[in-house]
């Protein structure tokens, strides 16, 4: 009987992958809220957020590219992705490292890497 009531709750992965499908490529944000803690830990070279609601706010106004996802891991409740994304502004793809981790199936924390250089204006 523990086997049926583990395999239908949602893994780790799949909580992610379902968040960022509806955060890149149908942009609903509020399908996208359902999958994070209130308290959502974000953390990236150019900004971070305690809190879901101004995390996503600052997605919105964001219009990022659907992600082109070159590998996948998991570890229990954390997933990172490697993923490239293609700017309107740079010629060169974005290369970017994601971690999520998932807590009582919901999104507790994101940290995001990347080059910060193409959004850092000269002279600042």
């Amino acid at each position: 009987m523990q086997k049926q009531h583990e395999s239908s709750a949602k893994n780790a992965k799949e909580i992610v992958m379902e968040y960022l499908q509806a955060l890149t490529e149908r942009r609903d944000f509020e399908s996208a809220r359902s999958y994070l803690k209130d308290n959502v830990s974000y953390v990236s070279p150019l900004n971070s957020f305690d809190n879901a609601e101004a995390y996503l706010k600052y997605n919105e106004s964001l219009h990022l590219p659907k992600p082109d996802i070159k590998k996948i891991f998991t570890d229990g409740d954390d997933v990172c992705l490697l993923y490239e994304m293609t700017l309107t502004t740079q010629p060169a793809p974005l290369f970017v490292s994601f971690w999520a981790h998932v807590d009582s199936g919901k999104i507790s924390s994101i940290n995001v890497n990347f080059d910060p250089r193409p959004f850092i204006r000269p002279g600042r």
